[in-house]
């Protein structure tokens, strides 16, 4: 047995063995061969990893009864934050996160309420080390809903790593905007009404992105289990993970 002064983190700084907690994630392949893989944590969280390095989006360490140790992971080279909502923005969860070297990148009210990072707003683009960024419109026009997401303050994001374009949609209805978004190979679109999109919208809206692999997420209570077979005569292939609900 061995006692150390400073509890967890001086065990970890040890570099002792601690139990991990295993996420499901999925892997794909660049034009060139390098791999991506994402992991699906809860709701709207999601990490990648290119080319060795840690990119977390809209990192939140607790919904309901999950958690997720963010504490166990890497610090993030980058960290995007697509609006101020507390189930996408997690200040302990960022702090956990953040390194020395760490790129936060968010819409302007985050940064604001963050008090810190790089604001990208409604059509800005960003060449970052080894991929390029895209902020895309994500907002609410149903009557009613407005309120919840208007236009013009939150962010989609738009990654191409090496070809493969990576569209993670925020909180959105099935926008106009959405026919302007092409050549997606992976799409995580939201399906939580009445603040995104219902299975309806989401799946006209996989209609108009074509997207070759898409993931419902943000999904809450909402029955999603249909989708699969309502896009699989487009070619569109679903995948349904239990800890994007």
């Amino acid at each position: 047995m061995v006692n150390l002064s400073g509890g967890i983190t001086a065990w970890k700084d040890a570099q002792k063995p601690v139990t991990t907690t295993s996420y499901e994630w999925d892997a794909f392949t660049t034009k060139s061969g390098k791999t991506i893989k994402i992991y699906s944590l809860i709701h709207a969280s999601l990490r990648l990893i290119y080319d060795g390095k840690e990119i977390q989006i809209d990192p939140v360490g607790k919904m309901g009864d999950r958690t997720t140790d963010y504490g166990q992971m890497p610090k993030a080279d980058w960290l995007m934050v697509t609006h101020e909502h507390g189930d996408h923005l997690d200040k302990e969860a960022i702090v956990t996160l953040t390194g020395a070297d760490t790129r936060l990148i968010t819409n302007q009210r985050s940064a604001d309420i963050l008090g810190k990072g790089i604001v990208m707003k409604n059509g800005d683009k960003r060449d970052e080390t080894g991929f390029t960024l895209e902020a895309v419109p994500a907002y609410n026009y149903t009557e009613g809903r407005t309120q919840f997401h208007p236009k013009g303050r939150d962010n989609g994001f738009i990654f191409t790593m090496d070809g493969l374009r990576i569209y993670v949609a925020g909180d959105t209805e099935d926008i106009p905007e959405m026919a302007d978004i092409k050549d997606i190979d992976i799409a995580f679109l939201p399906c939580n009404q009445p603040y995104t999109m219902t299975t309806d919208q989401l799946i006209k809206a996989a209609r108009i992105i074509k997207p070759k692999v898409l993931f419902p997420y943000h999904y809450g209570q909402t029955d999603v289990s249909g989708i699969p077979a309502a896009l699989k005569s487009d070619g569109i292939e679903v995948r349904i993970r239990e800890t994007l609900r």
